[in-house]
Protein backbone atom coordinates (compact mmCIF):
# COMPACT_ATOMS: atom_id res chain seq x y z
CA UNK A 1 0.00 0.00 0.00
CA UNK A 2 1.09 3.53 -1.15
CA UNK A 3 1.71 6.15 1.94
CA UNK A 4 -1.56 8.41 2.20
CA UNK A 5 -1.47 10.17 5.69
CA UNK A 6 -1.41 13.69 3.62
CA UNK A 7 -2.76 14.11 0.03
CA UNK A 8 -1.97 17.70 -0.85
CA UNK A 9 -4.28 19.45 -3.10
CA UNK A 10 -3.17 21.34 -5.83
CA UNK A 11 -4.60 23.46 -8.63
CA UNK A 12 -3.34 21.95 -11.78
CA UNK A 13 -3.61 25.57 -13.33
CA UNK A 14 -0.82 26.48 -11.02
CA UNK A 15 2.75 26.25 -11.97
CA UNK A 16 4.12 27.94 -9.42
CA UNK A 17 1.98 26.08 -6.93
CA UNK A 18 3.11 22.71 -8.61
CA UNK A 19 6.82 23.44 -8.04
CA UNK A 20 5.89 24.10 -4.88
CA UNK A 21 4.28 21.00 -3.84
CA UNK A 22 7.52 18.82 -5.17
CA UNK A 23 9.84 20.52 -1.89
CA UNK A 24 6.60 19.45 0.48
CA UNK A 25 6.67 16.79 2.96
CA UNK A 26 2.84 15.20 1.72
CA UNK A 27 3.18 11.76 0.62
CA UNK A 28 0.85 12.36 -2.14
CA UNK A 29 0.34 15.43 -4.57
CA UNK A 30 -2.26 15.19 -6.32
CA UNK A 31 -2.67 17.83 -9.37
CA UNK A 32 -6.40 18.94 -9.54
CA UNK A 33 -8.51 19.77 -12.55
CA UNK A 34 -11.61 19.77 -11.26
CA UNK A 35 -12.76 22.27 -8.33
CA UNK A 36 -9.97 24.31 -8.09
CA UNK A 37 -9.73 25.05 -11.60
CA UNK A 38 -11.55 27.47 -13.66
CA UNK A 39 -14.04 26.43 -16.88
CA UNK A 40 -11.92 28.64 -19.07
CA UNK A 41 -8.42 27.54 -18.01
CA UNK A 42 -9.10 23.47 -17.78
CA UNK A 43 -7.85 22.66 -21.28
CA UNK A 44 -4.88 25.04 -20.63
CA UNK A 45 -4.57 22.74 -17.02
CA UNK A 46 -4.31 19.76 -18.63
CA UNK A 47 -1.24 20.69 -20.58
CA UNK A 48 0.45 21.86 -17.64
CA UNK A 49 -0.37 18.81 -15.65
CA UNK A 50 1.43 16.68 -17.98
CA UNK A 51 4.65 19.15 -17.97
CA UNK A 52 4.89 19.04 -14.08
CA UNK A 53 4.21 15.30 -14.33
CA UNK A 54 6.81 14.44 -17.06
CA UNK A 55 9.54 17.72 -16.07
CA UNK A 56 8.91 17.64 -11.91
CA UNK A 57 10.85 16.09 -9.24
CA UNK A 58 8.17 13.32 -7.29
CA UNK A 59 10.88 11.47 -5.44
CA UNK A 60 9.07 10.11 -2.48
CA UNK A 61 5.56 11.19 -3.20
CA UNK A 62 2.49 9.15 -4.82
CA UNK A 63 1.59 11.41 -8.21
CA UNK A 64 -2.40 11.49 -8.46
CA UNK A 65 -4.23 13.61 -10.93
CA UNK A 66 -8.21 14.45 -10.29
CA UNK A 67 -10.32 14.37 -13.51
CA UNK A 68 -13.67 16.25 -13.93
CA UNK A 69 -16.36 13.96 -12.93
CA UNK A 70 -18.20 12.32 -15.78
CA UNK A 71 -21.25 14.41 -15.90
CA UNK A 72 -19.17 17.13 -17.78
CA UNK A 73 -17.95 16.73 -20.87
CA UNK A 74 -14.27 17.46 -19.64
CA UNK A 75 -13.87 14.00 -17.92
CA UNK A 76 -12.88 11.99 -21.18
CA UNK A 77 -10.55 14.25 -22.57
CA UNK A 78 -9.03 14.70 -18.60
CA UNK A 79 -7.98 11.10 -18.57
CA UNK A 80 -6.82 11.02 -22.43
CA UNK A 81 -4.32 13.60 -22.31
CA UNK A 82 -2.62 13.08 -19.31
CA UNK A 83 -2.59 9.44 -19.48
CA UNK A 84 -0.97 9.29 -22.85
CA UNK A 85 0.75 12.41 -22.17
CA UNK A 86 2.11 11.71 -18.63
CA UNK A 87 1.18 8.15 -17.84
CA UNK A 88 4.75 6.89 -17.09
CA UNK A 89 5.04 8.99 -14.44
CA UNK A 90 1.33 8.56 -13.00
CA UNK A 91 0.55 6.91 -9.84
CA UNK A 92 -3.45 7.26 -9.72
CA UNK A 93 -6.54 9.17 -11.18
CA UNK A 94 -8.84 10.48 -8.99
CA UNK A 95 -12.53 10.12 -9.77
CA UNK A 96 -14.70 13.05 -8.41
CA UNK A 97 -18.07 12.30 -7.59
CA UNK A 98 -17.93 8.27 -7.72
CA UNK A 99 -21.54 7.71 -6.70
CA UNK A 100 -22.42 4.24 -8.94
CA UNK A 101 -19.86 1.26 -9.45
CA UNK A 102 -20.04 1.81 -13.37
CA UNK A 103 -18.08 5.32 -13.04
CA UNK A 104 -15.14 3.21 -11.95
CA UNK A 105 -15.71 0.71 -13.90
CA UNK A 106 -15.83 3.31 -17.07
CA UNK A 107 -12.62 4.66 -15.67
CA UNK A 108 -11.01 1.48 -15.76
CA UNK A 109 -11.59 0.27 -18.85
CA UNK A 110 -10.71 3.66 -20.41
CA UNK A 111 -7.30 3.27 -19.01
CA UNK A 112 -6.30 0.31 -20.12
CA UNK A 113 -7.81 1.26 -23.78
CA UNK A 114 -5.07 3.83 -23.46
CA UNK A 115 -2.41 1.43 -21.61
CA UNK A 116 -2.17 -0.86 -24.66
CA UNK A 117 -2.74 1.41 -27.28
CA UNK A 118 0.54 3.64 -25.89
CA UNK A 119 2.68 0.38 -24.69
CA UNK A 120 2.20 1.33 -20.87
CA UNK A 121 1.70 -1.88 -18.56
CA UNK A 122 -1.99 -2.63 -18.55
CA UNK A 123 -3.36 -2.13 -15.21
CA UNK A 124 -0.22 -0.33 -13.43
CA UNK A 125 -2.34 3.02 -12.61
CA UNK A 126 -4.74 2.99 -9.83
CA UNK A 127 -7.90 4.68 -9.26
CA UNK A 128 -8.79 6.34 -5.92
CA UNK A 129 -12.56 6.80 -5.75
CA UNK A 130 -14.19 10.38 -4.02
CA UNK A 131 -17.85 9.58 -2.39
CA UNK A 132 -19.30 12.82 -2.46
CA UNK A 133 -23.21 12.10 -2.39
CA UNK A 134 -25.78 10.17 -1.02
CA UNK A 135 -26.22 8.01 -3.57
CA UNK A 136 -22.56 7.13 -3.81
CA UNK A 137 -23.17 6.37 -0.04
CA UNK A 138 -25.38 4.11 -0.84
CA UNK A 139 -23.93 2.30 -3.34
CA UNK A 140 -20.37 1.95 -1.26
CA UNK A 141 -20.38 -1.60 -1.26
CA UNK A 142 -20.43 -2.09 -5.00
CA UNK A 143 -18.14 1.07 -6.18
CA UNK A 144 -15.46 -0.41 -3.38
CA UNK A 145 -15.71 -3.56 -5.48
CA UNK A 146 -15.80 -2.31 -8.41
CA UNK A 147 -12.12 -2.58 -10.05
CA UNK A 148 -8.89 -4.06 -9.00
CA UNK A 149 -7.13 -0.92 -9.96
CA UNK A 150 -9.44 0.93 -6.86
CA UNK A 151 -6.55 1.83 -4.12
CA UNK A 152 -8.89 4.35 -1.97
CA UNK A 153 -12.21 5.93 -1.13
CA UNK A 154 -12.21 9.29 -0.18
CA UNK A 155 -14.32 11.33 1.57
CA UNK A 156 -15.64 14.09 0.13
CA UNK A 157 -17.44 16.16 3.13
CA UNK A 158 -18.18 19.35 0.99
CA UNK A 159 -20.51 18.07 -1.72
CA UNK A 160 -21.68 14.85 0.40
CA UNK A 161 -23.24 17.54 2.82
CA UNK A 162 -25.02 19.57 0.27
CA UNK A 163 -25.72 16.70 -1.11
CA UNK A 164 -28.23 15.50 2.11
CA UNK A 165 -28.96 19.23 3.36
CA UNK A 166 -26.96 19.22 5.92
CA UNK A 167 -27.24 22.29 8.01
CA UNK A 168 -23.65 23.71 7.53
CA UNK A 169 -21.39 26.01 6.07
CA UNK A 170 -17.85 24.87 7.58
CA UNK A 171 -16.18 22.10 5.76
CA UNK A 172 -15.25 19.32 8.40
CA UNK A 173 -16.94 20.87 11.85
CA UNK A 174 -19.53 19.48 13.74
CA UNK A 175 -22.75 21.05 12.11
CA UNK A 176 -24.72 24.18 14.31
CA UNK A 177 -27.37 22.49 16.28
CA UNK A 178 -25.74 19.04 17.46
CA UNK A 179 -24.26 19.19 20.41
CA UNK A 180 -24.10 15.24 20.91
CA UNK A 181 -21.88 13.14 19.18
CA UNK A 182 -20.27 13.68 15.93
CA UNK A 183 -22.46 14.08 12.70
CA UNK A 184 -20.18 11.95 10.72
CA UNK A 185 -19.61 8.86 12.72
CA UNK A 186 -21.75 6.85 10.91
CA UNK A 187 -20.30 8.32 7.00
CA UNK A 188 -17.06 7.67 8.11
CA UNK A 189 -17.08 4.23 9.73
CA UNK A 190 -19.50 3.27 6.47
CA UNK A 191 -16.49 4.17 3.99
CA UNK A 192 -13.77 2.48 6.60
CA UNK A 193 -16.34 -0.47 6.13
CA UNK A 194 -16.23 -0.64 2.47
CA UNK A 195 -12.51 -0.25 2.40
CA UNK A 196 -11.03 -2.42 4.74
CA UNK A 197 -13.64 -5.15 3.48
CA UNK A 198 -12.42 -4.58 -0.04
CA UNK A 199 -8.41 -3.84 1.48
CA UNK A 200 -8.34 -0.44 0.37
CA UNK A 201 -7.33 2.36 2.16
CA UNK A 202 -9.55 4.88 3.42
CA UNK A 203 -8.55 8.59 3.51
CA UNK A 204 -10.56 10.98 5.31
CA UNK A 205 -11.69 14.44 3.65
CA UNK A 206 -10.63 17.84 4.50
CA UNK A 207 -10.90 20.98 6.74
CA UNK A 208 -11.16 23.89 5.01
CA UNK A 209 -10.25 26.26 8.23
CA UNK A 210 -6.63 25.70 6.75
CA UNK A 211 -4.50 28.54 9.18
CA UNK A 212 -6.35 26.72 12.10
CA UNK A 213 -4.00 23.79 12.71
CA UNK A 214 -5.00 23.18 16.10
CA UNK A 215 -8.86 22.85 15.08
CA UNK A 216 -7.43 20.36 12.13
CA UNK A 217 -5.78 18.14 14.31
CA UNK A 218 -8.50 17.61 16.33
CA UNK A 219 -10.45 16.81 13.44
CA UNK A 220 -7.45 14.39 11.73
CA UNK A 221 -7.66 12.43 15.21
CA UNK A 222 -11.03 11.16 14.96
CA UNK A 223 -10.78 9.38 12.02
CA UNK A 224 -7.14 8.44 12.67
CA UNK A 225 -8.81 6.71 15.66
CA UNK A 226 -11.38 4.86 13.98
CA UNK A 227 -8.81 3.38 11.72
CA UNK A 228 -8.65 6.14 8.74
CA UNK A 229 -5.05 5.84 6.35
CA UNK A 230 -4.85 9.38 5.96
CA UNK A 231 -6.66 12.49 5.37
CA UNK A 232 -6.26 15.58 2.51
CA UNK A 233 -4.63 19.03 3.01
CA UNK A 234 -5.26 21.98 2.19
CA UNK A 235 -1.99 24.25 2.89
CA UNK A 236 1.51 23.54 3.80
CA UNK A 237 0.99 24.24 7.40
CA UNK A 238 -2.03 21.09 7.37
CA UNK A 239 1.19 18.71 6.31
CA UNK A 240 3.30 18.34 9.33
CA UNK A 241 0.33 17.47 11.79
CA UNK A 242 -1.36 15.32 9.44
CA UNK A 243 1.90 13.00 8.76
CA UNK A 244 2.18 13.26 12.89
CA UNK A 245 -1.46 12.16 13.59
CA UNK A 246 -1.69 9.46 10.99
CA UNK A 247 1.46 7.71 11.81
CA UNK A 248 2.11 5.74 15.19
CA UNK A 249 4.04 6.85 17.75
CA UNK A 250 7.38 6.04 18.60
CA UNK A 251 6.66 3.50 21.65
CA UNK A 252 3.39 2.27 19.88
CA UNK A 253 5.74 0.96 16.73
CA UNK A 254 8.76 -0.09 18.94
CA UNK A 255 6.22 -2.02 20.35
CA UNK A 256 4.61 -3.18 17.45
CA UNK A 257 7.54 -4.58 16.24
CA UNK A 258 8.20 -6.45 19.19
CA UNK A 259 4.91 -8.35 18.87
CA UNK A 260 5.53 -9.71 15.56
CA UNK A 261 9.05 -10.77 16.25
CA UNK A 262 8.25 -12.43 19.77
CA UNK A 263 5.03 -14.32 18.40
CA UNK A 264 7.30 -15.17 15.57
CA UNK A 265 9.75 -17.16 17.63
CA UNK A 266 7.32 -18.81 20.18
CA UNK A 267 5.21 -19.63 16.80
CA UNK A 268 8.41 -20.92 14.96
CA UNK A 269 10.72 -22.05 17.32
CA UNK A 270 8.96 -23.02 20.27
CA UNK A 271 5.76 -24.38 18.82
CA UNK A 272 3.13 -21.99 20.97
CA UNK A 273 0.31 -20.40 19.53
CA UNK A 274 0.71 -17.80 22.57
CA UNK A 275 3.43 -16.82 25.02
CA UNK A 276 3.87 -13.71 26.78
CA UNK A 277 5.85 -10.13 25.71
CA UNK A 278 6.91 -9.20 29.05
CA UNK A 279 3.21 -8.80 31.14
CA UNK A 280 1.72 -8.92 28.30
CA UNK A 281 -0.31 -11.76 26.80
CA UNK A 282 0.11 -12.51 22.57
CA UNK A 283 -1.45 -14.87 20.40
CA UNK A 284 -2.53 -14.64 16.72
CA UNK A 285 -5.02 -11.45 17.24
CA UNK A 286 -2.39 -9.68 18.68
CA UNK A 287 0.01 -10.42 15.42
CA UNK A 288 -2.53 -8.70 13.27
CA UNK A 289 -3.34 -5.66 15.27
CA UNK A 290 0.40 -5.08 15.77
CA UNK A 291 0.69 -5.73 11.96
CA UNK A 292 -1.22 -2.84 11.08
CA UNK A 293 0.53 -0.59 13.05
CA UNK A 294 3.54 -1.63 12.06
CA UNK A 295 2.69 -1.30 8.46
CA UNK A 296 1.64 2.02 9.15
CA UNK A 297 5.26 3.37 11.10
CA UNK A 298 7.41 1.48 7.84
CA UNK A 299 5.14 3.51 5.56
CA UNK A 300 5.95 5.90 7.19
CA UNK A 301 9.72 5.47 7.01
CA UNK A 302 10.46 5.21 10.89
CA UNK A 303 13.19 3.39 12.52
CA UNK A 304 12.91 1.14 15.17
CA UNK A 305 14.77 1.77 18.70
CA UNK A 306 14.07 -1.47 20.53
CA UNK A 307 15.02 -5.34 19.66
CA UNK A 308 13.46 -8.25 20.84
CA UNK A 309 15.84 -10.70 22.83
CA UNK A 310 14.21 -14.26 22.94
CA UNK A 311 13.90 -15.36 27.03
CA UNK A 312 17.05 -17.67 28.22
CA UNK A 313 16.54 -20.64 28.50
Amino acid sequence: MRSRRTTLAVPGSNPRFIEKAQGLPADEIFLDLEDAVAPSAKEDARKTVVAALNDGDWTGKTRVVRINDLETHWAYRDVIEVVEGAGANLDAIMLPKASDATHVQWLDRLLTQIEKATGLEPGRIGIEAQIEDAKGMVNIDAIAASSPRLESLVFGPGDLMASINMRTLVVGEQPPGYPEGDAYHYILMRILMAARANDLQAIDGPYFNVRDVDAFTRVAKRSAALGFDGKWVLHPAQIDAGNAVFSPSQEDYDHAELILDAYEHYVTVEGRGAATLGDEMIDEASRKMALVVAVKGRAAGMARTKRFAPPAT
